[in-house]
């Protein structure tokens, strides 16, 4: 890798020190590149006895990286206990997102990955968007339409077209002109990022059966059937509307490269259910390359010595091989 990967670790009462601390122990094993924590270094060493390198800047990340987990710390004075979220904690986590998205911006680091936060611990300290993802977007003069959620494991990858609104709430959301803003993110970030040169995307319909022909909701007629007649002109293969209680299985997943979903759990449920130790959450769309594991904070663990690194390992990885896309060496 040109630079090494920053990695915020999230909220410091949570899972993300650990997870960190452990893909750093498996760097060799999983042939992880060079990567540096940004956040709470005393959350680390409350969870985890092995070496740490406090450090400024990546170019002091790289030179301690084969022997120590080097971390450029955010210090808020206060005591961090495991499972135990507090403000100062939540404010932490702000401070440590808002400098690694700093950093990937002005190329000193290759790629981004976020660790888990809580955005109730977040909202409680002025952060004013619906996620990490819109922060990361606003801070890279993205437009919030511009970007898209995808879900990422070894088998699938799924795009919500809406994401953390009520599901009564998705009819109305939905729109031609969202499905395609959302469609053409996806599609143009599998060529950038992935290297796919055509890519294959299957969009899903709202109702059961897919409407059944209008039977069941004429969503797919009205809206969804048109956005994929546009999405078209992209210079991809794009099918649809399909049932999506048949999109998910291994024969027709070999079909596509990634699904666009309508609402959350039509993107996520399949995902999880497949990928729940090694799913990526990525953001499409960005002038930089952005991952993270696809979990949350696992308050109830945190410190037990119980959370499993496999989703940060796989965004870790996941982000390197992006960025190594975008810049070759």
């Amino acid at each position: 890798m040109p630079k090494p990967l920053a990695v915020a670790l999230g909220d410091p009462a949570g899972i993300g020190p650990e997870i960190v601390a452990k893909a750093w122990e498996r760097r060799r094993a999983e042939r992880l590149p060079c990567f540096f924590a940004v956040g709470s270094a005393e959350a680390v060493a409350a969870v985890w006895g092995g070496p740490l390198a406090i450090v400024s800047d990546p170019a002091e990340a790289e030179a301690a990286f084969d022997h120590a987990l080097p971390v450029i710390r955010i210090d808020r004075g206060s005591e961090v206990v495991p499972g135990r979220p507090t403000l100062d904690g939540a404010q932490n986590a702000f401070d440590a997102l808002e400098l690694a998205v700093g950093l990937a911006r002005s190329a000193a680091a290759s790629a981004l990955v976020t660790g888990p936060v809580s955005k109730a611990q977040l909202y409680a300290v002025g952060f004013s968007h619906p996620g990490q993802t819109e922060f990361v977007a606003e801070r890279c003069g993205v437009a919030p339409d511009k970007v898209a959620m995808m879900l990422a494991g070894p088998t699938l990858r799924t795009v919500p077209v809406t994401t953390h609104v009520a599901l009564r709430d998705v009819p109305a959301l939905l729109t031609t002109e969202l499905i395609v803003a959302k469609g053409r993110t996806t599609i143009r970030g599998l060529r950038r990022l992935f290297g796919i040169e055509r890519p294959r995307l299957a969009v899903a319909g709202l109702n059961p059966h897919a409407g059944e022909g209008g039977a069941l909701g004429r969503e797919e007629i009205d809206i969804v059937e048109p956005a994929i007649e546009r999405l078209r002109e992209e210079d991809a293969e794009v099918t649809g509307p399909h049932a999506a209680d048949t999109m998910f299985h291994a024969r027709f997943r070999s079909g596509y490269d990634a699904a666009l979903c309508l609402y959350h759990d039509q993107a996520l449920v399949p995902l999880k259910t497949l990928h729940f130790d090694d799913g990526v959450n990525m953001t499409l769309g960005l002038p930089i390359v952005r991952t993270s594991p696809d979990h949350g904070t696992a308050f109830a663990i945190a410190g037990q010595d119980r959370a499993e690194p496999g989703a940060m390992i796989a965004a870790l990885a996941m982000a390197a091989a992006c960025a190594g896309r975008l810049c070759p060496a």
